[in-house]
């Protein structure tokens, strides 16, 4: 701990990868500052830099060593400590990166202020990553201050072992908080005046395991959550097909807090390719959810995840999943070009996909996704809702989501950052976004 006397250091944070990793990096950054350090932009010259990395997107490695550089420019002194996935797969070699001092792996992360005593430089980089089996506990995690929504961690790990993932080797067994605690957050976050959580964690849906043992359930955590107080908005952030219940879908339908906008991952339309990722359904399944969900809320907006150029996909699963895909009523697609990871199933597969196809196969999904969003968009040109609108303004305007996740601009007007406000949904403007016209001249009180 910093004491008295000395000069505060400054640390700042740099973070690579999903709301998990922003959830646990705002964590991170508050047992800091408990601990006596300024928390400070990345360009405010820190003495101690910390970037949280993460094994999914690509070039995960050409990602850290251009921040490591960035950070040697802004201050060549600084400490610099790099956690997260990446840091637990690939340790010795983020080792080697010049300027890195430390490296700390899932287990170790937590408690980097401890095993770092004081941050300072020795004359070899620090690596204290023990094996993914050490990760076993659960460390409470929700982002504050940084958006107008908050991220809160409520699960972590995975005990799926997807072909083509690396996240069981990166953050260990599934495992998460209680019900009981990740109230709490909820109600410490409410008294932070914040208006939306977002549920996030690797495998949410699979949330309940504690100490090995499956202990409590989702829709149970999904109904304690919708009795707080304070909190008009909460939202799933992603969750598998098979873990989505009709319990849970029908829950959200009559929930006063829980919105109607679901992100779930498919990965392929080809019943072969997802065999062959290991995947726990097949696409009849994610119809039955599609339908289902639709049915109750012909409003949901309904994000996919979709991975193409998997080892073995040929040009007609491809279009298999893009047919799929274009003939289901969703309203948006995060489109992955499949990248070899070592230490996974997939990487070992024969079928590899020239990266020029890979590549024309993402363009074409990425132009479908804009097609979907934009009509799932002018499904709502007319509709009044209830938009909550965000700090973040650029030339005199301001943006914010209505319930079902559709991304509203207005012009700036401070009295309704941070607030929810009935508006009516009236044309879509050149960058995409939903313009729209007041419906009552004050904010919503609940």
């Amino acid at each position: 701990m910093a004491a008295k006397n000395e000069v505060m250091k400054k640390v700042a944070f740099y973070t690579l990868g999903c709301k998990l990793n922003f959830s646990e990096t705002s964590s991170i950054s508050r047992m800091f500052e408990g601990r006596g350090y300024q928390k400070v932009e990345f360009q405010e010259q820190p003495d101690i830099f910390i970037i949280n990395t993460c094994s999914v997107t690509e070039n995960a490695d050409k990602k850290c060593k251009k921040i490591v550089k960035e950070a040697k420019k802004i201050n060549p002194e600084a400490f610099v400590t790099i956690i997260g996935c990446y840091a637990q797969l690939k340790p010795k070699e983020i080792s080697e990166i010049k300027g890195v001092d430390a490296v700390l792996g899932a287990a170790e992360k937590f408690q980097l202020i401890d095993k770092l005593d004081g941050f300072t430089k020795k004359d070899n980089p620090q690596v204290l990553a023990s094996d993914i089996k050490e990760a076993q506990t659960f460390n409470n995690a929700f982002s504050i201050n940084d958006r107008t929504r908050t991220f809160l961690k409520v699960q972590d790990g995975c005990n799926y072992h997807c072909a083509f993932c690396t996240i069981p080797l990166a953050r260990g067994k599934s495992r998460s908080d209680t019900i009981a605690n990740i109230v709490k957050s909820a109600e410490e976050i409410a008294s932070n005046e914040v208006k939306e959580i977002v549920l996030t964690g690797v495998n949410t849906g699979d949330f309940g395991i504690q100490e090995g043992k499956r202990k409590e359930r989702f829709i149970d955590l999904v109904k304690a959550l919708d009795l707080v107080e304070g909190i008009e908005r909460f939202r799933i952030s992603s969750i598998e097909p098979n873990l989505l219940t009709n319990e849970i879908i029908e829950f959200v339908a009559q929930s006063k807090r829980f919105v109607p906008h679901f992100h779930i991952p498919l990965q392929s339309g080809s019943n072969k390719i997802l065999r062959a990722m290991r995947r726990r359904y097949l696409r009849e399944l994610y119809v039955d959810r599609v339908t289902k969900i639709k049915s109750l809320m012909p409003n949901c907006c309904i994000g996919v995840d979709v991975i193409v150029g998997f080892p073995g996909e040929t040009e007609e699963d491809f279009l298999d999943t893009y047919h799929f895909l274009k003939d289901l009523p969703v309203s948006y697609l995060h489109v992955f070009t499949y990248s070899e990871r070592a230490n996974t199933t997939a990487d070992e597969m024969e079928g590899v996909v020239p990266l020029k196809i890979r590549n024309k196969r993402s363009k074409m999904l990425r132009s479908l996704s804009e097609k979907m969003k934009r009509a799932f968009y002018e499904q709502n040109v007319g509709r009044e809702e209830v938009v909550l609108f965000e700090n973040d303004v650029k030339e005199g305007l301001m943006e914010g989501f209505t319930d079902n996740y559709v991304r509203v601009q207005a012009k700036y007007d401070p009295i309704l950052v941070n607030e929810l406000k009935k508006v009516k949904l009236t044309s879509i403007n050149q960058e995409g976004l939903m313009e729209v016209a007041e419906v009552e001249t004050e904010v919503l009180v609940h």
